[in-house]
């Protein structure tokens, strides 16, 4: 059995109105996904689910901690998350396409699993940029033996770096 059953919202026998769901998320829940770029962090996420006669809103609040790579330096960092996120699901016998935050479930389910849900929006909440963030002093907490590399051969505009072109060159002799 899957731990991703464990995710598995029976709404069913709810009665209408707010109903409140907790998941702590962890690397547990990362390696369920095969591929994932997403490996291991602590992460809470609260849905709200409401309930109403003809739908349902499913309200993600996300909130914690992954571990990723950084751009700048590939040193892996925890980097903080926050976001929420708003899905509707309606019933139907046949799905419709309206938007990307709507689900269409058949009038004969009785659960919702919405794992697949929180890790496309613990996702969506990563930066699109992932550097390092700064100490209290304002110094990057990035690898200092990276950033001497980097720093070495950067080219700055209106500059040329001899030495870039001379490795460059010794790789295209040697074909």
């Amino acid at each position: 059995m899957s731990t991703l059953s464990f995710y598995n919202i029976a709404f069913k026998g709810l009665s209408q109105g707010k109903h409140i769901f907790d998941f702590e998320i962890d690397r547990k829940f990362f390696a369920e996904f095969e591929g994932s770029i997403l490996e291991d962090g602590q992460v809470n996420v609260r849905l709200t689910l409401e309930k109403q006669s003809s739908l349902m809103i499913f309200w993600f609040e996300v909130q914690g901690t992954v571990e990723v790579q950084c751009d700048r330096c590939l040193e892996m960092y925890n980097q903080p998350i926050k976001s929420k996120d708003r899905i509707f699901v309606k019933f139907g016998e046949k799905e419709f396409v309206e938007g990307d935050d709507v689900i269409w479930v058949s009038t004969n389910d009785y659960q919702l699993n919405v794992a697949q849900l929180i890790y496309e929006f613990i996702g969506l909440a990563i930066p699109i940029k992932k550097i390092h963030p700064d100490d209290e002093e304002g110094n990057s907490m990035c690898d200092s033996e990276m950033i001497e590399k980097l720093e070495k051969y950067i080219v700055r505009e209106g500059e040329e770096n001899p030495s870039v072109w001379k490795d460059l060159k010794k790789l295209l002799d040697n074909e």
